[in-house]
C-alpha cells in the first residue's frame, strides 16, 4: 500500500519547517500512541514524519583509554549512574494518521 497523499503539499512543507524543533504530534490511533508523540523532528517526506523521542547516551570513554568497561565509573566519574545507559528511541509517524500537529508559535 503506497502513501496516499490526502493532505495538501502545503502541510508537508509546513512540517519540514520544523526540522530540528521540538513538537508534539497526536495521531488518530488509540491507546498510548493516541496520546501523542513529543520529540525533535528529524526528517519529513510525503509519507512519514520521523521524531527522535529520546536521545541516547553519548559514549563514555574513547577507544584505547584506561576505562574499565565492566565498572559503572566512566573515565574517573564515580557518580555515573549505570541505569542511565539509554539507547534512545525514534518514532516514524504516517502523515495520513496525524490528527494534530503542535509546535511553538515563535
Amino acid at each position: 500500500m503506497g502513501c496516499e497523499n490526502i493532505f495538501s503539499d502545503n502541510f508537508v512543507e509546513h512540517l519540514k519547517r520544523y526540522i530540528g524543533e521540538t513538537v508534539t504530534i497526536f495521531t488518530t490511533s488509540g491507546g498510548q500512541s493516541g496520546q501523542g508523540f513529543t520529540g525533535v523532528v528529524l526528517a519529513v517526506n510525503d509519507c512519514f514524519v520521523r521524531l527522535i523521542t529520546r536521545i541516547g547516551a553519548a559514549p563514555g570513554c574513547a577507544l584505547g583509554n584506561s576505562c574499565n568497561s565492566r565498572s559503572c565509573s566512566r573515565c574517573g566519574e564515580r557518580d555515573f549512574n549505570c541505569s542511565d545507559r539509554a539507547l534512545g528511541s525514534v518514532a516514524d509517524i504516517p502523515i495520513d494518521r496525524i490528527a494534530s500537529f503542535v509546535h511553538n508559535a515563535v
